[in-house]
């Protein structure tokens, strides 16, 4: 069976509610799997999240378990028709993850086949490692590694240079410009209110705003909203 990925940049688009963006592709990407289970490790309140994500997601019809960090959680895991990982840190998301020992049972499901669904820091971990992570390393995970579902890193809530703008900090074209001096592998920047739908060999870029590919040594390459990603698989 092949992979079957949705990769959400934002659960909040401005002047919007939770997931109101992305729910109808949620639904269509699911179609008939109405329960899912929800990771959600990358916040400190885990009840609450799971919660929310539960409330949002009925309106859809699908039914949610929140994983737990225990042997539960991981039949869970191992039993899941499919996962949706939530927003919020990325290195504690990837750290729970690790201690947990569900980062081999999410990559062995959602390489079968299990639909597999990330916003921010959930997508950020569908990539090779974590490295492109707009987050602070707030706690430390044993390493970089993610769960390698795409061969490409990505770097959600990716923000164009502002040339009005004062701040005298890098851009983020120019902390992956960093990044490319260090590494080889190509990041997608995906905008927010955009989303990568992988169903096998096949990717696509959805939403209402497009991506900006960076590869080593290379101007970054536009691509808009309905693309085809296949290239990059």
């Amino acid at each position: 069976m092949p992979r079957r990925l949705l990769l959400i940049s934002n659960s909040t688009n401005h002047g919007q509610g939770y997931l109101d963006h992305v729910l109808p592709e949620i639904d269509a990407f699911l179609g008939p799997v109405r329960r899912l289970i929800f990771v959600p490790f990358a916040l400190k309140d885990r009840e609450g999240y799971g919660a929310k994500a539960a409330e949002r997601l009925a309106a859809i019809g699908v039914e949610v378990r929140t994983l737990t960090a225990d042997e539960a959680g991981r039949r869970l895991a191992r039993e899941a028709e499919a996962v949706f990982t939530g927003g919020g840190n990325t290195f504690r998301l990837l750290k729970a993850l690790q201690d947990g020992g569900f980062v081999p049972i999410l990559r062995e499901r959602a390489l079968a086949g299990m639909p597999y669904l990330g916003s921010s820091a959930g997508t950020n971990i569908a990539a090779p490692t974590i490295r492109t992570t707009n987050d602070m390393p707030i706690v430390e995970p044993a390493s970089f590694e993610a769960l390698g579902l795409v061969p490409f890193q990505i770097n959600p809530h990716y923000l164009d240079p502002d040339p009005g703008s004062t701040h005298m900090g890098e851009t983020r074209e120019q902390r992956l410009k960093e990044f490319h001096e260090e590494n080889e592998t190509l990041v997608v920047g995906i905008r927010e209110g955009a989303w990568i739908r992988v169903e096998g060999s096949h990717a696509s870029l959805g939403g209402a705003r497009g991506a900006r590919i960076f590869r080593r040594g290379q101007a970054p390459e536009e691509r808009e909203a309905g693309a085809s990603l296949d290239d990059l698989l």
